[in-house]
């Protein structure tokens, strides 16, 4: 069990959400010193991050390479500033690696490279290939009778790549039920908004007609995600697929719902402002929880 690991329902959930807020405000750091980064798709996960790394996932910073861990892949890997966060603040590296993001000779990248930090699962870039990344571990696993999970973070407007509907169309049909695919429905990609440019509708039927058994959440909802990643260990035939629907800039009110924020980092003043919402929002969860 994961050094870390949570325990009382909750004190997780208040727990949670203020690392989420955390890692919020560390991406806007990371951002404005790059002055380059997607900032709506990371502020917009980051409270599954932080429900993922500080609750669900079977792991251990101190022993990163254990055999029997849970394995985690982002596949919309321009959103790696959380990833990135969320590894320091679970204890996987120092947190001053992160202010050297995208800087000549970093370990912290535009897009992941598995082997250069510790808790990296994959390399990513091209959009589409991740899930089938996490298919190739998930038969893996089953081969080698192993008993974790694997996990797999896809955008929705990657959904648009061939080569997400083959893997599927594969994964079901290998009942791979040690898989779980979480979608982020925010409805933006780089130029725009998903269902002005290539429709994604009706999702949940079009996954429900590969044999996924799918489930629909709202994607700040740490207890209803939570839920979900255990509904998902007991479906015993396939794999599980979450369909997480977020708002993109969550926390940062001028930046949310904005495709314009996709892979637009903040200059100073925008950071300023971002960071003040994001500390009025800590201290309401504070007060929800006093």
């Amino acid at each position: 069990m994961p050094d870390s690991y949570i325990h009382c329902q909750n004190e997780t959930i208040s727990k949670i959400e203020a690392i989420a807020n955390d890692l919020r405000k560390n991406v806007i750091t990371m951002l404005l010193e790059a002055q380059s980064g997607h900032t709506a798709g990371s502020l917009g996960t980051a409270d599954m991050f932080a429900a993922l790394y500080f609750h669900v996932l079977n792991i251990d910073p101190k022993n990163p390479h254990m055999e029997d861990r849970d394995r985690f892949v982002l596949s919309n890997a321009h959103i790696c500033p959380i990833w990135y966060a969320t590894l320091a603040a679970r204890g996987f590296f120092e947190e001053k690696e992160l202010w050297t993001f995208i800087k000549t000779g970093s370990r912290v990248q535009g897009h992941p490279i598995y082997g250069t930090l510790p808790g990296i699962e994959n390399s990513g870039g091209s959009l589409g290939q991740g899930l089938s990344q996490a298919v190739g571990m998930a038969i893996s696993s089953k081969v080698d009778e192993m008993k974790n999970r694997i996990y797999c973070m896809t955008g929705d407007g990657e959904l648009q790549e061939g080569q997400i509907w083959e893997a599927a169309m594969f994964a079901p049909s290998m009942n791979l039920n040690n898989l779980t695919w979480i979608i982020d429905r925010n409805n933006i990609q780089i130029d725009g908004y998903t269902e002005d440019i290539l429709p994604l509708e009706n999702l949940r039927a079009k996954l429900e007609a590969f044999n996924w058994y799918v489930i629909e959440i709202d994607g700040h909802n740490i207890e209803e995600f939570i839920n979900a990643c255990n509904t998902a260990k007991s479906v015993s035939q396939r794999p599980t697929v979450i369909i997480a629907h977020t708002i993109p800039g969550k926390g940062v009110d001028f930046m949310e719902y904005k495709f314009e924020w996709h892979g637009k980092p903040p200059n100073r003043k925008e950071a300023t402002k971002a960071l003040r919402d994001l500390r009025s929002l800590e201290g309401k969860l504070k007060c929800e929880y006093d």
